[in-house]
């Protein structure tokens, strides 16, 4: 397994799913999105595995105010994604081409 989790230091949710894998031993890389956001390649891997419109936090601050709730088209979204990452529902979990966001061991345990 090859596992990167995307997200915040601040974030619960974020902590939790590293947790989870420090107490399977299982080796992850973490990216704080506040340092690094996510590439194109990695934004359309995670894209293809859960659709766009799931990485999309409408609760966060920055949604209104980037008026995301009135943008229709995918590129445009996605743009907006590579460069506002606090736009993300952290964590974002990925594993190859699979991928998850949030907090979400069922679908963790399933993964070879």
């Amino acid at each position: 397994m090859n596992i990167q989790i995307f997200g915040t230091k601040k974030c619960f949710d974020t902590k939790k799913a590293e947790r989870y894998f420090k107490e399977r031993k299982i080796k992850y890389q973490f990216i704080d999105l506040k340092e690094k956001a996510l590439s194109k390649g990695e934004l359309a891997s995670v894209k293809a595995a859960i659709g766009l419109n799931n990485l999309i936090n409408t609760k966060a601050k920055k949604y209104k105010a980037l008026n995301l709730d009135k943008i229709r088209a995918d590129s445009v979204k996605e743009e907006i994604l590579l460069n506002n990452p606090e736009v993300y529902v952290t964590p974002i979990v990925r594993n190859g081409r699979e991928a998850t966001v949030g907090y979400n061991p069922d679908a963790w345990s399933n993964w070879k």
